[in-house]
């Protein structure tokens, strides 16, 4: 019997049990291995065999630690997936595609709280607090704190919110993680590997979430020679997050 065309290579990382299970946990946050290791509840050796894979097809990415050096963190690339996806039901049939995701209804009393957390609340979490305002069109209560927050919000955000996304964050200041203990958040979300071991525990037990990002502002160090650019990299890559985390906040906006 004469073989037919061989599946998409989406479809031959993706239909792998434990391959499958990974993609599921780093869907919702970056990890590292061993923590993945105990999600999945498989050996180390065995699922960093298939996180290799996984990268080396493209749909997995890695970012050293800036907590830990000899560390690096799992993020599965939510956009890759979705091409994939796209070109895994065309080649199934050519009016398979994927449907844009639903937009954020409207917001309705005692609906979502989200808090983004960095080290210096200067940089990255003041521009996910105000992206995910912006997108979200106001229907979320957004906060960003720091574990050690700078005196200003550095100049290189207000431009690249200003110039890049038509967002004025000029007046925002940066708080201290330590003067919301007695707010509720449902999604606590730390943008800096430091700030991840440091967070503060919340009494209501809101979801945690990590994205693994660097720290822009080390650009503005001279033997780096990158500033502006470095921020507007990371701005799209939080913007590119937050893309894929409405559609998961929505359903969770109570009715």
């Amino acid at each position: 019997m004469a073989s037919g065309p061989a599946a998409p290579p989406f479809v031959r990382l993706a239909a792998h049990p434990l391959r499958w299970r990974l993609m599921t946990e780093l869907a919702g946050s970056d990890y590292r291995v061993r923590e993945l290791t105990n999600l999945v509840g498989q050996p180390q050796n065995l699922v960093s065999y298939h996180l290799r894979l996984l990268r080396s097809g493209g749909l997995v990415t890695t970012r050293r630690s800036s907590f830990d050096a000899r560390d690096s963190y799992y993020h599965l690339d939510l956009d890759r997936c979705a091409d994939a996806l796209n070109g895994t039901g065309a080649a199934l049939h050519p009016t398979l595609h994927l449907s844009a995701p639903p937009r954020m209804p409207a917001q309705r009393p005692g609906g979502l709280r989200v808090l983004f957390a960095c080290t210096g609340n200067s940089a990255r979490s003041p521009l996910a607090e105000a992206l995910l305002r912006h997108r979200s069109g106001g229907t979320i209560e957004v906060t960003s704190a720091g574990s050690h927050p700078k005196p200003h919000i550095h100049p290189h955000a207000v431009r690249v919110m200003r110039e890049e996304f038509g967002i004025d964050i000029a007046d925002q200041h940066p708080r201290h993680l330590d003067a919301l203990g007695d707010r509720r958040f449902d999604y606590v979300i730390t943008l800096c590997d430091k700030v991840r071991e440091v967070c503060p525990d919340f009494d209501d037990h809101p979801r945690l979430v990590h994205w693994s990002i660097p720290d822009p502002a080390t650009a503005d160090d001279p033997a780096h020679q990158d500033g502006y650019p470095a921020f507007s990299r990371v701005a799209a890559e939080i913007d590119t997050r937050i893309s894929h985390l409405l559609p998961v906040l929505a359903k969770e906006v109570p009715s």
